[in-house]
């Protein structure tokens, strides 16, 4: 599973031939991904409106800024995300050996809507919370938002998160992100409170 923003390719790359040597279709249920095995479906859930759908990643890419998929025009489209060209998005890697996927676009339960979720970007997780202190510390200040440590325990440890934000839309995750790699901070990364 990975947290982080999508992007889309449209008419300017249709029936150019993909990585799988497929020729890219605009209109079909289909992605790039940067390391994912090539073929394999994911599920990608819209974490600002909960729309979900399935692909099948059959291409290289993106290689834009910290855009974690690009995926075709059709499933942008379920996705909601056309006019802003971007989003906020999970991707999930579909197990090969399970029940062959639907590809639509399937809202999520209104109780578990994963786009009333607040959006935060993870600046830095540190053992000993003086580090995750003197993180928070130095980001203080620096115009990126509200700086707050979070502790959370994962297998019998404690694990200091240093959080920015809410962060309301792709354009600040892009700015934020943007002057963390300017102070050295290369992992930043979309996380959920």
């Amino acid at each position: 599973m990975e947290r982080g923003v999508a992007s889309w390719y449209g008419p300017g790359f249709h029936e150019v031939r993909t990585s799988t040597q497929e020729p890219y279709d605009m209109y079909g249920m289909t992605a790039a991904h940067k390391t994912l095995p090539l073929p394999c479906y994911a599920r990608v859930t819209n974490l600002q409106n909960g729309r979900s759908v399935v692909v099948r990643i059959n291409d290289r890419g993106p290689f834009v800024g910290n855009r974690i998929i690009d995926l075709s025009y059709t499933a942008a489209a379920k996705l909601d995300m056309l006019r802003n060209g971007t989003a906020m998005v999970e991707v999930r890697t579909i197990d090969p050996s399970a029940p062959a996927p639907v590809v639509a676009a399937t809202p999520a339960p209104a109780a578990a809507a994963p786009g009333a979720a607040p959006l935060f970007i993870q600046a830095g997780a540190f053992a000993d919370p003086a580090n995750a202190d003197r993180l928070a510390q130095r980001l203080r200040g620096g115009g990126y938002g509200k700086i707050f440590v979070r502790d959370d325990r994962i297998a019998g440890r404690t694990m200091y998160r240093v959080r920015i934000g809410p962060v309301p839309d792709v354009a600040e995750f892009d700015r934020v992100v943007a002057a963390l790699e300017r102070l050295g901070i290369k992992d930043a990364h979309l996380a959920l409170n």
